[in-house]
Formats: structure tokens, sequence, C-alpha cells
């Protein structure tokens, strides 16, 4: 089942104690209303749009500086530039459309039970993982 939420980043800054410049105000609000996990040209190129003077350099120094306060978490999904989201989003995994490179969230109990499963029958407690998908739509008929 897809996931869809969203997250107040520039709340989470304030939790962690970072100090938040005007330009790191629109870049968090940027992220916080992304649907998608964009990748930082895409994140610059919103962020430009509300402010034109924050430069790629800034979105750069931004993001790696939330994610080293764990506010972001990076993906690089397959052959495709680092896409980040959200790191307080709870678990989830991810479909990748091969084709576009759009991604998917979805969640579902069966997977994750057959997962702890094999854990278990392997000798394991299970105590955190990654799924990741690559798919192409499939082509309908008629």
């Amino acid at each position: 089942m897809p996931l869809n939420r969203r997250i107040d980043i520039e709340a989470l800054c304030a939790e962690k104690g970072l100090r938040i410049t005007e330009q790191r105000r629109v870049i968090a609000r940027v992220l916080s209303e992304a649907d998608d996990h964009p990748d930082v040209e895409a994140i610059h190129a919103r962020a430009a749009a509300v402010d034109p003077g924050i430069s790629i350099a800034t979105v750069y120094r931004t993001v790696r500086l939330f994610e080293e306060a764990g506010i972001l978490e990076r993906h690089a999904f397959g052959r495709h530039r680092a896409r980040y989201e959200t790191a307080d989003e709870g678990h989830h995994d991810h479909l990748i459309d091969t084709d576009s490179g759009r991604v998917i969230e979805f969640a579902d109990e069966e997977i994750e039970a057959m997962q702890r499963r094999i854990a278990e029958r392997l000798g394991f407690e299970l105590v955190g993982h990654r799924m990741e998908l690559y798919g192409r739509p499939l082509k309908r008929q008629g």
C-alpha cells in the first residue's frame, strides 16, 4: 500500500538545535512539501523558485547538514542520482520505476512477517532492513 505523509523538517531542525537561516528555512519547507524523493538538483530548482538567491552549493551544504543531523536519509536507487527523504518517516520499502526513476513507498505486513521468519529460520533476530524493488510499469493490453 503506498504511503503519504508530511514531516515538518523545520521543526526537526529546531528539535536538533540547528541554526535555521532563511535559506535553510526555504530548503526545509521544500523538503517538507515534497511528495517524491528529490535529488539535490530538484531541491535547488524548487528552492530557487521561492528564493532565487539560493545557490546549488547552499543546497548541497544544507542537505549534508540535515543528513548528518539525522533529519534526512540519502538513497542511491540504482543508477540514479542520490535522492532524499526525511529520516523520521517510519519503516517502509521502495519500488523504483526503472523507466522514469519514480519512487513509490509502500509497507506490507506480509513482507515484514516473511523477513522476520527468514531471519529466525537462519538463527537471527531481525533488527532492521531495507528493501528496494526495481520494475517497469506493466503494459496494458486493449
